[in-house]
């Protein structure tokens, strides 16, 4: 910790100590109470229930300023949805990303048909403001029906080969889903996965594709940004 203490409006403690916490919590398979042990170790005492308003406060107000930070995205998207069930309900989890690996965005509804697709197309576009040259999708017609209203020049392509790339960005979900023991509500889920995807992906590059050096800097990059961005002024 620095020795010029910083804090956010209306808490008493550190804004690096908030941060790190937001980062432990997005970034590892931790609960609040494994936040709550990590930061007693540095010395610093608070409840499991401040890290988890802190988490709520500030986890998507830095993922969104992430989000604006990042480049523009690929021209190839792959989409996929998977299955979440919330207190004995299904519901189904939209994910997009592009050929990099960059989650792109992701909503979670209770259906998957044409209405659910063309809702998910929609906000996609809206955030991003970027079109893409080609879409590759599993089978499911819904994609389609969005597709040819909403996207039309784009070419689509339909494959479960072809959609390795969107059906891996589910693996940090899961992990986090057994360990939060599933997500208690669409809403929870909705605004936890929404920053989830974006604070995890910044730190997580595709390093089997980097070299050490290449990956040394762009985690150094990471951080620069993470610093810049959820930086405040200094408390008088």
């Amino acid at each position: 910790m620095t020795s010029e203490f910083t804090t956010y409006p209306g808490y008493r403690f550190p804004a690096e100590v908030i941060r790190h916490a937001v980062w432990l919590y997005h970034l590892f398979s931790l609960s609040f109470r494994d936040v709550e042990l990590l930061l007693a170790e540095r010395g610093v005492v608070v409840s499991h229930e401040s890290i988890r308003r802190w988490c709520l406060r500030f986890g998507t107000d830095f993922a969104a300023r992430l989000r604006k930070r990042r480049p523009k995205p690929g021209d190839t998207w792959h989409m996929d949805e998977v299955y979440l069930r919330i207190n004995g309900e299904l519901f189904y989890l939209w994910r997009a990303v592009d050929q990099h690996g960059v989650v792109l965005d992701v909503l979670v509804q209770k259906r998957r048909n044409g209405t659910a697709a063309k809702r998910f197309f929609k906000r996609l576009l809206a955030d991003l403001k970027y079109k893409p040259r080609k879409i590759i999708t599993d089978g499911l017609r819904s994609y389609g029906v969005a597709q040819r209203e909403i996207l039309p020049d784009a070419r689509h392509r339909t494959s479960r080969y072809l959609n390795n790339r969107a059906e891996n960005s589910h693996r940090p979900t899961r992990r986090r889903e057994r360990q939060m023991q599933r997500f208690k509500s669409c809403e929870q889920a909705q605004r936890f996965l929404s920053a989830h995807g974006v604070i995890y992906g910044h730190f997580r590059p595709r390093r089997h594709l980097m070299s050490a050096g290449e990956y040394r800097h762009a985690r150094d990059n990471a951080f620069r940004v993470w610093k810049r961005e959820t930086c405040v002024q200094v408390a008088a």
